[in-house]
């Protein structure tokens, strides 16, 4: 059974960082595209990064470049998204999403706010 669990959101001051975790189980992350999206509340879910197979090349969105790194580590079959410099603005519930081959999955979410 194909499943994702983000964990490391939490609240955090403007310029800190936090490090979100996507846990996947039933599949094997580092053969398919793993992405992380935000949706900030009266506004629509939006991409943030993603890591592609089997390069592990990477793409970021314009507002996080430069701040937020995602990463892997295939031993443990988990996506990470270091986030640094944060902004009231990134404030958000946080998915990860599994491009597989026949659907995508996402994870619950994880919120992260961002506030002195």
């Amino acid at each position: 059974q194909v499943q994702l669990v983000e964990s490391g959101g939490g609240l955090v001051q403007p310029g800190g960082s936090l490090r979100l975790s996507c846990a996947a189980s039933g599949f094997t992350a580092s053969r398919y595209t793993v992405s992380w999206y935000r949706q900030a509340p009266g506004k629509e879910r939006e991409w943030v990064a993603r890591i592609i197979t089997p390069a592990g090349s990477t793409n970021y969105a314009d507002a996080v470049k430069g701040r937020f790194t995602i990463s892997r580590d295939n031993a443990k079959n988990t996506v990470y998204l270091q986030m640094n410099s944060l902004k009231p603005e990134d404030t958000a519930v946080y998915y990860c999403k599994a491009d597989l081959t026949v659907r995508d999955y996402w994870g619950q979410g994880t919120q992260v706010t961002v506030s002195s």
